[in-house]
């Protein structure tokens, strides 16, 4: 958390309040939030640029800047970009982006996982990330040459940015339930048919998270503090001990590679 969904939700919402205007300066609470380059460079050489562009890859924000730079946010576990000052102050900001039409950006992080990045090539921090599953790009040919390589659950295969980018625990949970996939299969043993249906799995909850705004299941927030209503839609991730919406099966918890994972046993059989 935050997943794609999030992440897009996040874009597109900031997107009207901050393309255009220029960022005066920088309040780093936490310096080691900033990876690159150092914290005294990083607050001179944020100052006085225009933020011309707002994009998202996987998981990362991409806050591209006048001269060519681009401010890299990466929110991991518990961060979120709040356009006010969150509820508690600043307990748990990390940073603040001043802009000049006397409005921040306040970047929430409780655990101190988040990371942000200023750099002159993107690639250097997102160059690895596999493809975009919400593009024309990814298409089935792509997926499955992706997947036939690895000899790992699907689960686990899902969650290697490496291999698709953007998927997280719980869109791959509610991704697998749709095709109906158990969880632990190998990736290089699914059939065409299971492929063809985990391709469209995947574009569907991703695009389903995103119209609910994301899934406010413990720390994600929208920038104006509001909760997105994903979770609201899961049929299985975060539901165990509930029926499957399918056939009445409780939903079972399981870890695959250390990741909390759930599924249908019932709808979600392993071959």
């Amino acid at each position: 958390m935050p997943e794609l969904p999030e992440v897009e939700t996040i874009k597109n919402e900031l997107t009207p309040h901050i393309i255009g205007r220029t960022i005066t300066g920088i309040d780093l609470f936490w310096e080691r939030t900033v990876r690159q380059p150092s914290a005294s460079e990083f607050r001179e050489r944020i100052a006085g640029k225009k933020i011309v562009g707002l994009g998202r890859r996987g998981k990362y924000l991409l806050v591209q800047l006048s001269g060519g730079d681009t401010l890299i946010i990466h929110l991991r576990m518990t961060g979120s970009l709040w356009q006010t000052p969150p509820p508690e102050g600043l307990k748990f900001v990390r940073a603040i982006i001043n802009l000049d039409n006397k409005t921040s950006i306040y970047f929430r992080d409780p655990r101190k996982f988040g990371k942000m990045w200023l750099v002159a090539d993107a690639d250097c921090v997102t160059g690895e990330l596999g493809p975009e599953p919400l593009l024309p790009a990814f298409t089935l040919e792509i997926l499955s040459s992706r997947l036939k390589r690895h000899h790992i659950p699907i689960k686990a295969a899902l969650l290697d940015q490496g291999i698709v980018a953007g998927v997280g625990n719980m869109y791959a949970d509610e991704a697998l339930f749709v095709a109906k996939i158990h969880p632990t299969r190998p990736a290089d043993s699914l059939t065409s048919s299971e492929m063809k249906r985990l391709h469209a799995a995947i574009s569907q909850v991703l695009l389903a998270g995103i119209g609910n705004k994301g899934a406010s299941i413990e720390n994600y927030y929208r920038p104006d503090g509001s909760k997105g209503t994903a979770h609201t839609e899961f049929k299985v991730a975060h539901q165990r001990d509930a029926l499957c919406p399918r056939c009445g099966t409780p939903i079972e918890y399981i870890k695959v590679r250390g990741r909390g994972t759930y599924f249908c046993p019932k709808c979600q059989k392993l071959k």
